[in-house]
């Protein structure tokens, strides 16, 4: 029996979104609801995942197209193409996760040149037809037949200007007619292929276009940048065309059931009449507020009220609704869990708990750390913004400074040169992505806040201004104007998302409100603090509740170490030593390396040890009561000398000039040229340094073990942890821990205070991984090193490989995400798990914990949870999202949820 690939809008429902898609899915769902969807049916993403490995379609499918089309037709009374009054049907791409303006639409299938005759037998329904009719050729000759859009879109611009047309709704019947057979010219010119008469052949060729638009670059982009699977496949919907394009009585817009910018309660949208749905995201013509919508048309916008309502009450959620209105008759065209900023999924959630519609946990499901790190950036001082240059729609809030541009490419150039940039156009285009993603805000004179540059924006939590009226852009001379001044390319402008404002210059920063409540230890906000702060601390509060593992920072100073206890770290997983041996302490370090005699380097440690003494214990009284892991010195010594190749110029230099070089010069020079390696990250450091370097492991212990002295004499509580780097064997362990141990002996007997200080190790090398059995012996914890431990998988430099090839690996599929950012669960991972899982056999109740950069990326967060691990730790200003992610973890399955993007 052949498998199933087309299916009624009525046999499907919301919980068959991997196989219908999104759109699919949820047209079935409302459907089944009984809300007024035109009747369609929809073809799998299994029959385009067959496509795309293939080149051909599945041999059933054109007969099971054909089925469900002929049902459609009797259904309808009328057939496909059929003169006198023919159904139109759309086609439009939808994919499991959202991706808005990513693949591809063709609306009007079905018409042709004697079929619009037809359509347009009435002199009221002429001009329709072929406005209709002009769609069709315009959007299948670039998708299916690939023209470039710009070459119609020119054509267009000329007929508008040659009759001083504001928009298209200005032209005439004979203004389309002549579009018409110009499009076809262009057709025909471009591909040798006249466009097709044949409405069958109109329906297979766009589906098979739609199959084929999963694979193009601008959804391959998008898939990137959201970690969307390339082998999910997008379904493809096919639906009885409604038109919203037949004149004042006719309209099409997009409603959400709360604002997807602040979250706030109420009617949000866009609508446009006598125009259909492509031409409100498109942002081409400028929308009126969906309000409007119950002066114009008060019966059609109390059915879209209802229909909002009950959708999101099945829901339980955010719904993003397309719906268009035919003649006075609502028809629904779309709706899904609307994308909204990450200022809204706080509030959003915070309002459904207390709405009874969810619960705190389905809440904490549905926010993510992301979308927590973006509410904790910077925001506009409004006392020193100056002059307002321009005004328009809010759509995506946040605080954004960039030279402008305003093309994609010189965006993305301008980008990958380290400049911020601002991408202005009179609205985007799917093409505008890569722009998009390099830029640090999207500002347009045209569209609604549920226009492309909006939609996307939103999702991606980028700041947005759309519908900036005043301004004039004008691409080719590289400029935009207002009525008080003119910009030219490269200037640098700021851009507040939140109150649709463009100021010139770059306006000052202050910290925003969450990150001002984390500042200020997370207590619980006042009635007058935002509602986004609410929100924010009962979600914290319902993440600590919920999760298992700590949270612990990365600090290297007090300073550090206390700002993160405010922001709910619970210890330092990682304290590096080798930060404070930099500055004006670095001539110390230098007269270690140059001592010729043990008498000379003990005498260059004594120095640094009060140094270092001082420094732990302003770290230990920052965080009393807490633990805190002190990793021994890691990097190569002759970090900690100057550069070879400058210090062997300065030296020829004197030669080339008989001069007799500077003697600590000259004595640098052959220290370090002593010491060069080739591959210093896999040479003399971290436990090899102990080993090898007479004192400088008792050195740093004795340092550790006298603040943990000072610290309890002052009537502290200090838990000071010892880490060794980089162990390869137990056996290396085993002579640091003696020399350790002796240490913390000799001060505990010398001071009389008992000393308890866990020594454990850092795992950051395959073989420590996979010998974790045997280290466990005599290591009290495990902190896993992922930043080394995915260089020595992967048998790459981080700093070497992400500029050369990353990208192209990207590109190619290699990577979905670069494994620095994402621990690589295969590889990495899987290390990681079989030394918690050995280590725990040998010394049960091991305490393990990550202190690489994965430790603050929420993706990662998950797996480690998944593991098992005890702690992660991470920098400061990601304590509050590892916190968040954490709490989230520990839901499971739920965890995965839905987020801020979704």
């Amino acid at each position: 029996m052949a498998p199933t690939y087309v299916y009624d809008f009525a046999e499907g429902g919301r919980d068959m979104a991997g196989l219908l898609g999104g759109k699919g899915a949820n047209l079935a769902e409302m459907t089944r609801m009984g809300l007024p969807v035109p009747p369609g049916f929809t073809v799998t993403t299994e029959a385009c995942r067959v496509f795309l490995e293939s080149g051909e379609p599945p041999p059933e499918l054109d007969r099971q197209i054909g089925e469900h089309l002929a049902a459609l037709e009797r259904a309808a009374g009328r057939r496909l193409g059929q003169v006198d009054d023919p159904l139109l049907l759309s086609v439009r791409s939808g994919a499991r996760f959202s991706m808005p303006g990513m693949m591809d639409t063709i609306l009007d299938i079905g018409l042709n040149d004697l079929s619009v005759l037809g359509l347009g037998r009435t002199p009221e329904r002429e001009r329709f037809a072929w406005d209709s009719y002009r769609r069709l050729v315009q959007m299948f000759g670039s998708t299916v037949m690939g023209v470039d859009s710009a070459r119609f879109e020119k054509v267009l611009a000329g007929i508008k200007k040659q009759h001083h047309a504001a928009d298209d709704t200005r032209l005439d019947t004979c203004d389309l007619i002549r579009l018409v057979e110009t499009y076809q010219d262009l057709i025909l010119e471009e591909t040798g292929e006249e466009f097709p008469q044949d409405p069958a052949e109109q329906l297979r060729r766009a589906v098979l276009a739609v199959f084929a638009s999963w694979n193009g670059e601008r959804a391959r982009i998008y898939r990137r940048r959201e970690h969307i699977p390339d082998d999910l496949g997008t379904a493809v919907t096919v639906q009885t065309m409604v038109f919203g394009n037949l004149g004042p009585d006719s309209g099409s817009g997009v409603a959400f059931t709360r604002d997807p910018a602040t979250g706030r309660p109420g009617v949000y949208g866009d609508y446009l009449q006598n125009a259909q749905g492509e031409d409100v995201v498109a942002g081409i013509r400028n929308t009126v507020p969906l309000q409007r919508l119950e002066d114009l048309d008060p019966a059609s916008y109390a059915r879209l009220r209802d229909c909002m309502r009950r959708l999101e009450a099945h829901y339980r959620d955010l719904c993003d609704i397309e719906f268009t209105i035919e003649r006075g008759t609502l028809w629904m065209l779309q709706t899904r869990v609307g994308k909204r900023t990450s200022q809204a999924a706080f509030v959003i959630a915070g309002q459904l708990v207390d709405e009874g519609v969810i619960s705190p946990r389905e809440a904490l499901a549905r926010v993510d750390g992301e979308g927590l790190a973006r509410l904790m950036f910077p925001r506009f001082d409004s006392s020193g913004t100056g002059d307002v240059l321009a005004r328009g729609l809010p759509a995506s809030p946040g605080a954004a400074v960039g030279a402008v541009v305003f093309d994609s490419a010189e965006a993305v150039r301008r980008s990958a040169g380290g400049e911020r940039v601002v991408l202005v156009r009179q609205e985007t285009t799917p093409d505008d992505l890569p722009g998009m993603i390099a830029a640090e805000a999207v500002l347009t004179s045209r569209g609604g806040r549920t226009s492309h540059a909006a939609v996307v924006a939103r999702g991606m939590g980028k700041v947005c201004v759309c519908g900036a009226e005043e301004l004039t852009v004008d691409p080719d001379g590289r400029l935009f104007s207002t009525p008080s001044a003119t910009v030219r390319e490269g200037t640098v402008v700021s851009v507040d998302g939140a109150e649709g404002l463009v100021y010139l210059g770059a306006a000052p920063l202050v910290d925003s409100p969450v990150m001002r409540y984390f500042e200020d230890g997370g207590q619980p906000p006042g009635e007058a603090a935002a509602q986004v702060v609410r929100d924010v601390h009962r979600l914290m509060g319902q993440a600590d509740a919920n999760r298992r593992m700590e949270v612990r920072a990365n600090a290297d100073t007090p300073e550090d170490a206390a700002r993160a206890r405010r922001f709910g770290a619970q210890g330092i997983g990682l304290c590096r030593t080798e930060h404070m041996f930099l500055g004006d302490r670095r001539p110390l370090v230098e007269a270690m390396i140059l001592a010729h005699d043990e008498a000379g380097r003990e005498a260059a440690l004594n120095a640094l040890l009060p140094l270092q003494r001082e420094d732990f214990t302003g770290i230990l009284e920052a965080m009393d009561g807490l633990p805190v892991t002190i990793r021994l010195l890691d990097p190569p010594l002759h970090e900690f000398l100057p550069d070879l190749t400058e210090l062997s110029v300065r030296v020829a230099r004197h030669d080339a000039l008989g001069r007799r070089p500077d003697p600590r010069d000259t004595e640098l020079l052959a220290a370090v040229t002593r010491m060069h390696e080739t591959n210093p990250m896999l040479g003399l450091r971290g436990v090899r340094l102990g080993l090898v370097v007479p004192g400088l492991v008792a050195m740093q212990v004795r340092a550790v073990a006298e603040a943990v002295v000072a610290r309890k004499r002052a009537g502290g509580d200090p838990r000071a942890e010892i880490m060794v780097p980089l162990v390869d064997t137990v056996e290396e362990f085993r002579l640091v821990r003696a020399e350790v141990d002796r240490v913390l002996e000799r001060v505990s007997a010398g001071t009389g205070v008992t000393l308890d200080c866990p020594v454990g190790t850092m795992i950051e090398l395959p073989r420590a991984a996979l010998t974790a059995g045997r280290i466990a012996e005599d290591a009290e914890f495990f902190s896993f090193g992922t930043n080394d431990l995915t260089q020595t998988t992967w048998g790459f430099s981080r700093d070497d490989v992400e500029a050369a090839f990353f990208s192209a690996y990207l590109d190619k599929g290699v990577f979905r995400t670069s494994p620095f950012e994402t621990i690589d669960r295969e590889g990495v991972g899987r290390l990681v798990g079989i030394a918690v899982t050995e280590g725990r056999a040998t010394r049960p109740g091991l305490k393990t914990g990550v202190c690489g950069e994965h430790g603050g990326d929420p993706a990662s967060i998950h797996f480690f949870h998944e593991t098992g691990l005890d702690y992660v730790s991470c920098s400061p200003f990601r304590v509050p999202v590892a916190r968040l992610e954490a709490g989230r973890a520990a839901l499971g399955a739920a965890g995965a949820g839905a987020g801020a993007g979704t």
